[in-house]
Order: C-alpha cells, then sequence, then structure tokens
C-alpha cells in the first residue's frame, strides 16, 4: 500500500513541477513578494495612465490642429469671424421661422416696423446703435449680442403698442377713435418681471423717436444719479447737491443732441445759481451766473460743463428749458426708474454715533426730474438688476393709470426665439488647462458651434424651455443649449 503510493507521487512530480513550499520560507518571502506584486501592479497602472494620457493629448492635438485648420487665428482672427456670419446671413435656409414664415423683417427702420413684422427679428449694425444710444447700451442687449454673435432683436407687440403710443400723441389720428384704440398714455411706467425686456423696449423707443428727429433726454442708468462722487447740502435749497454727477448728466446730454440745441433759444434769462464746486469749494463773493441773451440751450449746457459749480443748476435750469420747447418733440426717458424711489448711496451725520441715509427725492438733480405730474412726454423702465425691491402701486408724483405691465415672451414670441437660436453660430474660445508639471491636461480650441444643435432642436423641446423659463430671455437663452 505504501509502495503504491509512493509510485503515484513520484508520477505526479515528474508530470508537474512541485508547488509545495517550506512554511520557513513562505513566512520569509511573503512580504517581498507582496512588495512586488504591487510593485507591478502600480506601474502597470502609471504606463495605462500614461498611454491614457498621450491618446487623449493625441486626439486633442488632432482635433486643435483640425480646428486650427479652421481658424488660423484662434484667438483673434475677427474676420474670419464676421466672414462666417456674413455667410449665414446669405444662408436662405436659416431665415426659416415658425410655420415656414420668414425670421427676419425687410423693415430698415423701426418706424417702417407694423403689426404684421410682430415676431419677426430685425437687424442692427453696432455702428449705428453707438451712434443713435452713445449714453449706452442696455446690458440686456449687449448680452443677447455677445451670446448670439448677431446684432438683431425681436420686435415684439408691446414695443410697437409703445411706439405706437408716442406717435398718435405727435401725429394723431386724422378719424377720431371709436374707442377701439387704447387711451394716450403721455407719462408712462414700464414695470413687469426681470429680463422681460424693459430696458431693451426703452432704448428702441429712443432710436424710433430720435430717426423721427425729435429731442430725447436719455438717462440709461438712472442708479448713477443717486451713487458715487462729490455730495453736500445747498443751503440755499435745502437739496442736496451732486456737481460730478450733473456735470455727466450734461456730457452725454450734448453726445447726441448737440445739433438740435443749437437751434433752441434759452426762454429764461434768470442768473444760474451757483453751489460748491466739486473739490474746489465755493467761489467767493458771487452766488449766481448771468446767462448772456440770446443763449442756446447748448451754451446752457456749457456753462454747466466748464464751471463745476454751476452744474447742478444748469441740470434743473435745463428741465425746466425742456418743458418750453415747442418747436420739436421732447421726450424724457429714464431707465432704473425705480432707483428715485429709495434711498440713495449718500447720508448724514445726525450725532457722533448716528447716521441719517439720504433719500433719492432730497438729491436736486432726482428732484428736478422725477416727477411725472406736468404735460411733458415721459416714459421710466423699472430695473430689478439694482436691487431696489418691490415698491408700492401708487408711486408719488405718478399718475395713477401711467404703471403699465410689460410682459414676459408670449407663446407666438418664445417660438420665435428658438428658432433664432437655431439659426445663429456663436464662437466660443476655450483655453489650456496646464497642470504644476507644464503638461496638458486639457486643450480646448477655439471652435464654431449651433447654439441649438439641428438633430436635437423640435417643438417639443423647445416649449420644454419656455416654460420651465416662464417667458424669461435670459433663462430661455441659458437653457437653449441644454436641449437633448
Amino acid at each position: 500500500m505504501l509502495r503504491a503510493i509512493l509510485r503515484a507521487a513520484t508520477a505526479d512530480s515528474r508530470t508537474a513541477p512541485d508547488r509545495s513550499i517550506p512554511a520557513v520560507i513562505v513566512s520569509s518571502k511573503l512580504s517581498s513578494s507582496n512588495y512586488s506584486s504591487s510593485t507591478s501592479t502600480k506601474s502597470s497602472l502609471t504606463k495605462a495612465k500614461k498611454s491614457k494620457q498621450k491618446a487623449a493629448a493625441q486626439s486633442e492635438e488632432a482635433s486643435a490642429a483640425a480646428a486650427d485648420d479652421d481658424f488660423s487665428d484662434p484667438l483673434g482672427d475677427e474676420a474670419a469671424r464676421n466672414r462666417r456670419l456674413a455667410e449665414d446671413d446669405k444662408d436662405p435656409s436659416l431665415d426659416v421661422g415658425p410655420n415656414g414664415r420668414a425670421l427676419f423683417t425687410s423693415a430698415t427702420a423701426i418706424s417702417h416696423l407694423s403689426r404684421k413684422d410682430a415676431c419677426s427679428y430685425m437687424k442692427f449694425s453696432t455702428e449705428a446703435l453707438n451712434e443713435v444710444l452713445p449714453e449706452g447700451l442696455p446690458a440686456g442687449m449687449v448680452k443677447e449680442f455677445e451670446d448670439s454673435r448677431r446684432c438683431a432683436l425681436l420686435v415684439r407687440q408691446s414695443f410697437l403698442d409703445l411706439r405706437d403710443n408716442f406717435r398718435r400723441i405727435v401725429d394723431p389720428p386724422l378719424r377720431p377713435s371709436d374707442g377701439k384704440c387704447p387711451k394716450v398714455l403721455k407719462q408712462i411706467v414700464l414695470d413687469g418681471p426681470v429680463s422681460c425686456g424693459k430696458s431693451i423696449a426703452l432704448a428702441m423707443l429712443v432710436h424710433w423717436a430720435r430717426d423721427e428727429g425729435w429731442l430725447v433726454f436719455y438717462v440709461p442708468k438712472g442708479r448713477d444719479w443717486t451713487h458715487g462722487g462729490f455730495f453736500y447740502q445747498n443751503p440755499e435749497t435745502g437739496f442736496w447737491d451732486t456737481p460730478v454727477q450733473a456735470a455727466n448728466i450734461l456730457q452725454d446730454f450734448l453726445k447726441r443732441n448737440e445739433s438740435h440745441l443749437k437751434q433752441l433759444t434759452c426762454q429764461i434769462s434768470d442768473p444760474i445759481p451757483l453751489g460748491e464746486g466739486a473739490g474746489v469749494g465755493w467761489m467767493k463773493g458771487v452766488d449766481s451766473m448771468a446767462m448772456p441773451e440770446g443763449s442756446t440751450l447748448y451754451d446752457l449746457a456749457q456753462m454747466g460743463i466748464r464751471h463745476t459749480h454751476a452744474a447742478v443748476g444748469v441740470v434743473v435750469r435745463l428741465r425746466k428749458e425742456l418743458s418750453l420747447v415747442k418747436d420739436i418733440p421732447v421726450l424724457i426717458a429714464v431707465d432704473q426708474y425705480n432707483s428715485w424711489f429709495t434711498f440713495s448711496d449718500y447720508g448724514e451725520a445726525v450725532t457722533v454715533r448716528s447716521w441719517r441715509p439720504i433719500h433719492a427725492k432730497e438729491l436736486a438733480t432726482v428732484n428736478a426730474f422725477r416727477s411725472m405730474m406736468h404735460d411733458d412726454m415721459m416714459v421710466g423702465a423699472f430695473s430689478h438688476s439694482t436691487a431696489v425691491g418691490k415698491l408700492r402701486q401708487e408711486l408719488p408724483d405718478v399718475p395713477k393709470d401711467a404703471r403699465i405691465n410689460f410682459p414676459r415672451y408670449s407663446f407666438d414670441e418664445a417660438a420665435t426665439v428658438s428658432y433664432y437660436y437655431l439659426s445663429i453660430g456663436f464662437y466660443t474660445i476655450m483655453l489650456a488647462k496646464i497642470d504644476m508639471l507644464g503638461s496638458i491636461l486639457r486643450r480646448e480650441v477655439f471652435s464654431k458651434q449651433r447654439l441649438v444643435r439641428r438633430e436635437v432642436f423640435s417643438d417639443e423641446n423647445w416649449k420644454k424651455v419656455y416654460y420651465l423659463s416662464n417667458g424669461n430671455g435670459t433663462e430661455m437663452r441659458w437653457l437653449a443649449p441644454l436641449m437633448r
């Protein structure tokens, strides 16, 4: 029996190597064997990671080279971008809106727009907009142009109603109203939800009025009147004067209206009261400055710009002069109008340990222009970016029926906006991300892509975007690339 077992063991040892290891050898070599196995595993993982990084770098370099073929200067080839945008403008397949109708209107001026052009886009040029609106463009308009890389704005029915309201004031219809036309309002306050287009509508109204030859006093940032600069309380008037802001107001007013102001003669011949100059104090022995006979409104504005002591007094006088202009229509347009109904950035010390904030109505410049209780044409737009908060429905110095609600995008307008985002191309500059050792972890290139991809665009998807954003223009632009 024992011999049979030995023969079988001998046969097995000849056919397969002996894998038995003495216990002493196992215990002595266990740690070294584990170290060698872990070292080999780590080295294999490191090699795999390096190979993956090399492959990723090679693929990214290939994509970068392909992109460089399209864009010779990825960070500054403005000519290539403009050329591709011009090609898109000539592509008739991109000028298709909802239900197959044209996406862009054929009207070349805002005055030519009619109700048939509602829910379509109108093209502008940046140079022309900066020329007509030298005081500055609304932030929402600038953001829209930057994201779409195209200067075009949606023609909305709410804006056409606003424009026609002031058009009927200056050029009333020949036939008497039969009750179907809405009531004409000379003073309007545009209120509404955030990002509903109030500032853009106000800027387009100013654009149209200036195209028609009106004299427009446009304030794109009413909040600037109540923040920053030098301020003091005038003992003669009791109001707080801000000479730095007053000089800026006059400079902005002259940017576009110089030709009109040179033709309008001052109707008030009283001397201009002087105040404290910015950083120079009071003038000794002089409290007013006479206006020469035959002076124009341009001369009046220049006096406030040249003499800092007269800046605030000129702004207050200018408001009175604008009410007396009868030769051409005059429109006062103020954005961020709600910032004039709350506290300013200024304050006065009451005691050693107490401080009183100064309300905007206590500022001489704001007090001169804030009231709508007059017969002049004036429109103000609320801006929720100023963080003023919700104001009460009935505002002081504002007619009860002047406050109207400016709506967000309607269903039809949202459809046009979605098709517009489908048609436009926008450019993205992507930079390289480098680790501490100097190797490129991710290389992203300058590329052109559609804001909305055609393969995922559908009526169902853009309706989801519309209902999620509730017609908010900014949110629709943000949600559009997320279509899946």
